[in-house]
């Protein structure tokens, strides 16, 4: 094989596809790269799990493949100077020349390299933007307790131009519907995506349209001349809609950007595993914290408040996850009881609203 490729494009590709190696593989080829020189150079990386390929422009002189050690090769094409970059292989090597700069890395068997699943159908699209921000919004609530690979995971239902993404680790519940285009406008597919992937799948192709592809418990991401395949998790799930329903007697509706930053400073002074404390009242909410060891903090931000007055609790991380995945300017906060969970909601005037966020309360000492 022989190619010359642009630097820069290079190290974004190699970067994009390094993500998914293993930390520790189960055999050594994992730890490589696969580049594969035709008309084109695909650049692809696989763990059994999670599969990841990159196609970007080449000139290429000589058509072939080569097994790379990945990791090596994306911290070479980062600090590569700003010239073309050629790569030849010769006997067990591949030379890569920058500039003055020459690296020979030693190969591994191309033919030990597992084949990658195959993408399945393309079930639909949807913008790059839109896909990020809600897998930001729902994947906080995924728990990262891998003895429970159900609750690692975030639930994809698919119901013709609906998507729902839902998420939970059992103290919080998060979930975001949004249009999209589908293939089909009968399609119904549901799924358990691994959220920690999915995380990485949306932050990398938010440029883009993305295609959606789901089929033989795999699910597969495309954009840009960027593919993912991921194993799906059993689809077992909570009936999370549910709990999300509910008639709440208590509403305060507060502007999120002061309500958040108030919440930040009180909980400097809020010990490990200690509450948030709200006490809502007509035209305000009092925030405060500690009162231990390390002292106290309060702060008072005004809300608009239907219902009776409310003390209720919360830890403070799980309720910045919550308020930091509203997109309006109003978060509303539905409440029953200080025993009780909250639902915390986005306010987009008339019609439902898209991010809903169910938070378990704690019991005030």
């Amino acid at each position: 094989m022989k190619i010359r490729v642009n630097r820069d494009v290079l190290a974004d590709a190699v970067a994009w596809a390094a993500r998914v190696l293993p930390s520790r593989p189960v055999v050594p080829v994992l730890s490589g790269l696969l580049l594969e020189a035709g008309e084109e150079l695909s650049l692809s990386a696989f763990d059994y799990d999670v599969s990841a390929r990159a196609t970007i422009d080449a000139d290429v002189v000589e058509t072939g493949s080569v097994l790379i050690p990945g990791k090596l090769l994306a911290e070479i094409s980062r600090s590569l100077p700003a010239e073309d970059v050629e790569i030849v292989t010769e006997g067990q090597e591949a030379v890569l020349t920058c500039g003055s700069a020459e690296f020979g890395l030693i190969t591994m068997p191309v033919e030990d390299f597992p084949t990658l699943p195959t993408m399945p159908p393309s079930v639909g699209a949807i913008g790059g933007g839109v896909f990020a921000s809600a897998v930001a919004q729902v994947a906080p609530a995924a728990s990262r307790d891998d003895t429970l690979p159900m609750l690692t995971g975030i639930r994809v239902d698919i119901e013709g131009e609906s998507v729902a993404m839902a998420a939970t680790d059992r103290y919080r519940i998060s979930a975001r519907d949004f249009a999209w285009r589908p293939i089909s406008p009968d399609v119904a597919v549901s799924a358990m995506v691994p959220a920690r992937v999915l995380v990485e799948v949306a932050k990398s192709l938010r440029g883009g349209e993305v295609s959606v592809a789901m089929g033989d418990g795999v699910a597969g991401f495309e954009s840009v001349g960027r593919s993912t395949t991921v194993r799906l998790l059993d689809e077992q799930f909570i009936d999370y809609r549910a709990r999300l329903a509910s008639d709440w007697s208590i509403r305060a509706d507060v502007a999120v950007a002061p309500f958040v930053n108030a919440i930040k400073r009180v909980a400097l002074v809020a010990e490990r595993n200690t509450a948030v404390r709200l006490s809502f009242s007509q035209g305000q909410v009092l925030i405060q914290a500690g009162g231990g060891d390390i002292g106290r903090g309060t702060e008072v931000v005004p809300c608009e408040l239907r219902g009776d007055d409310i003390q209720i609790a919360f830890q403070s991380h799980f309720l910045l996850d919550g308020l930091t995945g509203i997109e309006s300017e109003l978060a509303r906060i539905n409440m029953e009881s200080p025993t009780r969970p909250a639902l915390i909601q986005d306010v987009p005037g008339d019609a439902e609203p898209a991010f809903r966020y169910l938070v378990m309360s704690l019991r005030q000492g």
